[in-house]
């Protein structure tokens, strides 16, 4: 029993001492708060990001006619960039384009990267 106890003293001991040494290089640099906030915005945006591209990805897949499967998306602070390594149409471009726009958030539309015939 006593073994234990020291055990659990020392494991304390050296929680507490890492606890503090964590809060102090945090409170030196920032206010946790102003910290938790901007954590959290850059986790709206990647969410949000996250977001825009699966269903910019979703809708091209389900288009017909367009080779949804060969289009690669990307998004960064709202701004889509499409680009593919196979050759699409001035339509289908100019769809995969449309397509794009229409999603909410998406702040703009780079289709530079898609190749085309």
């Amino acid at each position: 029993m006593k073994k234990f106890a020291i055990a659990a003293a020392t494991a304390t001991a050296l929680t507490m001492t890492l606890a503090n040494a964590a809060f102090a290089a945090q409170a030196s640099t920032q206010a946790p708060m102003v910290v938790a906030a901007g954590e959290v915005t850059k986790a709206k945006e990647a969410t949000s990001d996250t977001w825009i591209t699966t269903k910019v990805k979703s809708d091209l897949l389900t288009e017909k006619g367009i080779p949804g499967s060969d289009i690669k998306v990307e998004t960064n602070k709202g701004v889509v960039s499409l680009s593919s390594t196979v050759a699409v149409t001035d339509a289908q471009k100019k769809i995969a384009v449309d397509i794009t726009k229409k999603i909410k958030g998406v702040q703009a539309v780079s289709a530079d990267g898609l190749k085309a015939d």
